[in-house]
């Protein structure tokens, strides 16, 4: 079977040398392309370039992102109906920064351009604008693919991240999503429209549950 497995996090710059990004080391994601591809399966890794996770990373290809816009374009060159697999396991950034003003001599906003902001300007207010949503056009690269998406959530119980993963399956017409993240709870919860949640205590369970997807496809 050929696979897409995404890894690790995206950033977002706020001027050439600072970025928005988010905790994600990529291991979830290049642990599950090793595992996928000891198994015989080929494996395209797209992997953040900021990831830090030291392990070996086991896959036919390998190809780094940036920023949500850099992971768009990765994902576009090897759109295919012939891809039989997209596990999206990345951490993409929900923001990314827009406009930025200081406080005038009045109280006014007053917007600001810098290619490093300064703190002798004093206190400044960043604008956060939602970036695109990566895994509502996986369907529309990848047709035939069984999708797999995520939700990390630390916020509300077990049941209120199922409920999440549930409509992140109908939006986006994926077969299936992995909740984890302090509102679920230790280890890894497997949500598919029309079945009972599978719980997977460890990485390991979780590799093996996510493959057998692809027989069952």
């Amino acid at each position: 079977m050929r696979c897409i497995v995404t890894a690790g996090p995206t950033f977002e710059p706020l001027d050439e040398a600072r970025r928005l990004t988010n905790f994600s080391t990529g291991r979830l994601g290049t642990e599950l392309a090793a595992h996928l591809h000891a198994q015989g399966h080929e494996v395209i890794l797209l992997l953040g370039a900021q990831a830090v996770f030291p392990g070996e990373r086991r896959a036919n290809r390998v190809e780094s992102f940036t920023t949500t816009r850099s992971l768009i374009e990765r994902f576009e060159s090897f759109a295919s109906p012939e891809i039989d697999a997209v596990f999206h396991a990345a951490a993409v950034s929900d923001f990314a920064f827009g406009q930025v003003w200081e406080r005038g001599s009045g109280g006014e906003l007053v917007p600001v351009r810098s290619g490093k902001y300064s703190t002798r300007r004093g206190a400044l207010l960043a604008e956060l604008l939602p970036t695109p949503k990566v895994i509502y056009r996986l369907r529309g690269w990848f047709s035939n693919a069984v999708l797999v998406g995520w939700k990390y959530e630390v916020e509300g119980d077990q049941s209120s991240v199922v409920q999440i993963a549930l409509e992140q399956l109908r939006q986006n017409r994926t077969q299936a999503c992995v909740v984890n993240g302090s509102a679920y709870g230790p280890g890894f919860g497997l949500v598919i429209e029309g079945q009972a949640v599978r719980h997977l205590c460890d990485h390991q369970a979780l590799f093996q549950a996510l493959e057998s997807l692809l027989t069952c496809s």
